[in-house]
């Protein structure tokens, strides 16, 4: 018995250590190679430490020549809109679904299942012939309208806190003389703030990783998100890794920095409404 402990411990001890391995391992190899020259990096082992840690001149060259600095503004308007947009349609879209009962209401979830299960690839053709239609094509709003889109995801994220919150509470609002709006604003959301962090930090995340909405959509310069950046440096006569390696490092800070004031927010949106008692 002990020994079979002994081998299971040392299972998930290597197990742990493998899974830490892959996610820590591409991390240090962009950490060491924005600190390197570019001569450096061709000649050198990836894991092989830089000369000179203290070289920060691929830092600032990516953070003036990328124009980082509008890349971040370019995104965090984007990401303002689009998040505001996507909380407000997957709260209300869930609501509905959960609070009230309609003839079709099955054919809708159904049909919002089937929508996340089509590749958005597929679509791109059509998705692209009608934001050029519109008129939005190298504007900031092709791409928040893109991301505003609710899915699937959201919704289920807001159902699952939805049905652990009793009808007993829409009863005494309503007999007190509670519009369903007045229910959804001051009742609904104040409770749905942990799902709505979960959802906040998710989709914000996705957002402002994506690179290949904002290239589609927005390939002007100046329009260029954080995503885009560091695209500049890539070109046809040669790519300056090293500066894109410093570039990817400012660009993960503000997510990291994030995640860390959040992390008890989102472990516990997670994990929040997962079980029904």
């Amino acid at each position: 018995m002990k020994k079979k402990f002994s081998i299971s411990n040392l299972f998930i001890y290597l197990s742990l250590i493998i899974s830490a391995a892959i996610a820590i391992v591409p991390l240090l190899v962009v950490l060491i190679g924005s600190f390197k020259t570019g001569e450096e990096l061709n000649s050198t082992g990836v894991l092989e430490l830089p000369r000179n840690f203290t070289n920060i001149s691929n830092y600032v060259k990516a953070f003036v020549d990328g124009k980082m600095l509008l890349g971040f503004a370019n995104t965090f308007f984007i990401l303002a809109f689009s998040i505001i947009a996507t909380l407000l349609t997957g709260t209300m879209t869930a609501y509905v679904l959960s609070r009230f009962k309609f003839k079709f209401r099955k054919i809708v979830s159904s049909l919002f299942l089937i929508a996340s299960l089509v590749p958005s690839i597929t679509m791109q053709m059509s998705t692209f012939q009608i934001i050029n239609g519109m008129g939005l094509f190298n504007t900031p709003w092709s791409t928040i309208i893109l991301f505003a889109g609710t899915d699937i995801i959201s919704i289920y994220i807001f159902l699952q806190f939805l049905d652990n919150i009793s009808f007993s509470i829409d009863e005494s609002a309503i007999m007190d003389g509670a519009s369903y709006f007045t229910i959804f604003y001051r009742l609904m959301i104040p409770l749905l703030k942990p799902a709505i962090m979960t959802v906040l930090i998710l989709k914000g995340v996705t957002f402002y990783n994506d690179f290949y909405t904002p290239y589609l959509y927005m390939p002007k310069p100046e329009l260029a998100v954080i995503s885009t950046a560091l695209f500049r440096f890539k070109g046809p006569y040669g790519t300056q890794w090293e500066v894109i390696c410093a570039g990817v490092i400012i660009t993960m800070l503000p997510a990291f920095i994030l995640f860390l004031l959040l992390q008890k927010q989102i472990y516990s949106g997670m994990t929040a409404g997962a079980v029904k008692e």
